[in-house]
């Protein structure tokens, strides 16, 4: 059993670092991604170059795990890009994790991408006929086919031609023997920064990986931009028409490092410690502990009980080491799915009303069963759920794995059916007003998830009933 599937069953998209002009580029590339590894826990990779060629190491697993210093010592070279995947599009395989590396008739270039493409089917057919072979089932490689099947131009001018064919998510990191390229989709759904340590840049998903390599945070890769990066400095070049910004919102939710600033510096922590303010003043309830689903609930959990001035708690206490998989015993114990990563604290719970905060309901199944085992093992009295975020009703697809709609239990049942179905005493979740009112400049956002206007349009699919007592 995958323990991923305990949880959420939102996973996050990838995460994506680069730096150019730096001796040890590899080694800080490893920190990065070991710092963005909360963005991708299937494989990672790393790609160097020392002015004349590429080097290339990736496997599946964890970053410390992929990645010593026998490995790291393969990687030489003044630049270097690094890639953590959660699968979006394509299969769990070692051809799937990035970067992804070619040659063609200008030299080598690698790519990592962190987002997801949509309508890609003609496009790859299209490629296909023309006889292109792809090595993988990751969307991100047809980017590469349409670099190096382009007739002229220089390699800056390819790439560019080249993500103009594209539609959806991409922040793309790319690298050729001299040069780092940077590019943001236009839309900027997917975050992207750029940093600097000493005399070299760095461009990351998020700018947690600049604080762990002592970079400086400069300014977020603006929607719709080309920064290349070379000897000679920076080269910004605009390569798409303006159109209004569409900055994924869950970001600031779930995905995020809560010590992150993404979208052009606005602190993550504060955001959710806010959405948990708001959350209290929309749904009050006489209560003697306030207490979090960890690690993604305890921001708003805390904004919750300053807000309510009922005394927080670590109720529930996650464990951080679970492996990728696991062995289920053969004899059934009650709740073990969600016991391998939360057990409550009974001293603290016992006899007591407790208000739970959690970011998000998907299928409803996990937060069912965190609600009897906070009353049958925790002894709780009450049960009241809140969630930091309104009623996720559309699946994303824009980089972020979430269920199809028909999966997701808020996209058929109302609140009330919800309640019930989780058994929680009562269950409150934030209003998109709400989330309005905390996240600055709220209408640059997609709220896809919550509102299913999607600002890139796309086949819609039909939305099944769910039946949730059986």
């Amino acid at each position: 059993m995958n323990n991923d599937n305990l949880f959420h069953n939102i996973h996050e998209e990838c995460g994506v670092f680069g730096i150019f002009g730096h001796p040890e580029a590899a080694n800080l590339t490893y920190l990065g991604l070991y710092a963005l590894q909360h963005r991708g826990q299937e494989g990672a990779g790393i790609c160097s170059s020392d002015g004349t060629k590429l080097f290339l190491e990736k496997s599946l697993g964890l970053v410390a795990d992929i990645f010593n210093e026998k490995v790291i010592k393969k990687l030489p070279g003044h630049i270097a890009i690094g890639h953590n995947r959660y699968s979006t599009t394509g299969s769990s395989t070692i051809e799937n994790v990035q970067p992804l590396m070619a040659t063609y008739s200008l030299g080598s270039i690698a790519i990592a991408h962190n987002g997801n493409l949509i309508d890609i089917d003609p496009l790859k057919q299209r490629l296909e006929r023309d006889g292109a072979i792809f090595q993988s089932t990751s969307d991100s490689e047809i980017i590469l086919h349409l670099i190096a099947r382009a007739k002229s131009g220089e390699p800056r001018e390819r790439i560019a031609n080249a993500v103009r064919q594209i539609s959806g998510a991409f922040s793309l990191l790319l690298m050729t023997e001299t040069e780092l390229i940077a590019i943001r989709d236009p839309y900027g759904i997917r975050p992207l920064a750029l940093g600097q340590i000493k005399d070299s840049y760095v461009v990351a998903s998020e700018t947690c990986a600049f604080d762990l390599i002592g970079a400086n945070y400069i300014r977020d890769i603006n929607p719709g931009e080309m920064l290349i990066i070379n000897e000679n400095g920076l080269n910004s070049i605009k390569i798409f028409n303006s159109v209004k910004p569409a900055h994924c919102v869950f970001e600031f939710i779930y995905f995020a490092r809560p010590d992150s600033y993404i979208f052009d510096h606005i602190c993550v922590n504060t955001v959710r410690k806010e959405l948990g303010r708001q959350l209290a003043r929309e749904h009050a309830v006489e209560a003697d502990l306030v207490i979090p689903v960890p690690d993604s609930g305890v921001p708003a959990a805390l904004g919750y009980a300053e807000e309510s001035e009922i005394p927080f708690e670590f109720g529930l206490i996650r464990n951080h080491y679970v492996g990728r998989t696991f062995i289920e015993p053969k004899q059934s114990i009650r709740h073990f799915g969600v016991k391998v990563k939360l057990n409550p604290v009974r001293d603290a719970l016992r006899g007591k009303r407790v208000i739970v905060i959690d970011d998000s309901i998907v299928r409803g199944t996990t937060s069912k069963k965190i609600v009897k085992m906070l009353r049958e093992l925790g002894g709780a009295k009450e049960v009241h759920m809140r969630i930091s975020s309104p009623p996720t009703i559309g699946p994303c697809f824009y980089g972020i794995d979430t269920p199809t709609r028909q999966e997701l239990i808020a996209s058929s049942h109302k609140i009330e059916e919800i309640r019930k179905y989780t058994t929680a005493d009562s269950l409150g979740y934030l209003s998109i007003e709400g989330l309005r009112k905390v996240i600055p400049n709220s209408d640059i956002y997609c709220m896809a998830c919550f509102n299913c206007k999607y600002p890139i349009e796309f086949q819609s699919k039909k939305v099944s009933q769910l039946e949730l007592f059986e």
